[in-house]
């Protein structure tokens, strides 16, 4: 099944006090490998960009000034997205910022029309009453963060593939097949390293001598002689 991971960076908190869509970052998956396909585009969002949002991504007005709006891209972001499930972390903060960009453009909204996997969601099932922001989630499956000073559509949406795949099941079994042949190998090995400890003539005689007594004792129909004689099944 193709998959695009997804995230975006905006102006501010709320679209619908007019804040927009700044950077948008889509990642193909298919068959739980990034294919290397991707959109990832600038916008320039003819507004300013709250402060607040300006520290957590790092991008301002001045920056963004001189790319393309984002109705001149919509179409070419919504080829990439076509018949794909989204991966998103906190799907609703983004669905509403891109629903709002392609609304205001005279286009459909995504809500809907793709089905959406929120990995925050997901998350919140799997881990409760823990944090569940990206960067915790990193941390809870070694994905490594550590490049996230700031935040970034396309370094959120690599970091969200791996933690995605993480979350679901980690290694292809592709990736799992070394693993198995070491495990085989190991195993085959310890089996040869076995140490084979034969009885003595005296243990021997001593067993006859037990299995006499059981003789004795069953009327002459001892099952476990007549087992090592190959008569019945042990």
């Amino acid at each position: 099944m193709r998959r695009v991971v997804l995230d975006t960076e905006t102006t501010g908190l709320d679209p619908a006090a007019g804040h927009r869509v700044i950077e948008a970052a889509a990642l193909e998956l298919v068959d739980r490998r990034l294919t290397g396909a991707a959109f990832h585009r600038r916008f320039d969002p003819e507004r300013e960009v709250d402060e607040g949002a300006e520290r957590v991504h790092g991008m301002s007005y001045a920056e963004l000034a001189s790319q393309p709006k984002f109705a001149e891209l919509a179409q070419e972001l919504l080829a990439f997205l076509e018949g794909a499930e989204l991966i998103i972390h906190n799907a609703p903060f983004d669905l509403g910022f891109l629903d709002a960009e392609l609304t205001r453009c005279g286009r459909a909204p995504l809500t809907g029309s793709l089905p959406v996997l929120d990995t925050l969601e997901l998350a919140r099932r799997r881990h409760p009453g823990q944090r569940n922001s990206l960067d915790a989630l990193c941390v809870r499956y070694g994905v490594d963060g550590s490049r996230r000073t700031v935040h970034g559509a396309r370094l959120d949406a690599e970091l969200l593939a791996e933690v995605y795949l993480a979350m679901t099941g980690g290694q292809t079994r592709m990736d799992l097949a070394p693993a198995a042949a070491r495990v085989h190998r190991t195993r085959r090995e310890e089996r040869l390293a076995l140490r084979v400890v034969r009885a003595t003539d005296e243990e021997l005689a001593r067993h006859e001598a037990r299995l006499d007594e059981l003789d004795r004792a069953a009327g002459g129909a001892c099952l476990w002689r007549e087992a090592a004689r190959g008569a019945v099944e042990p």
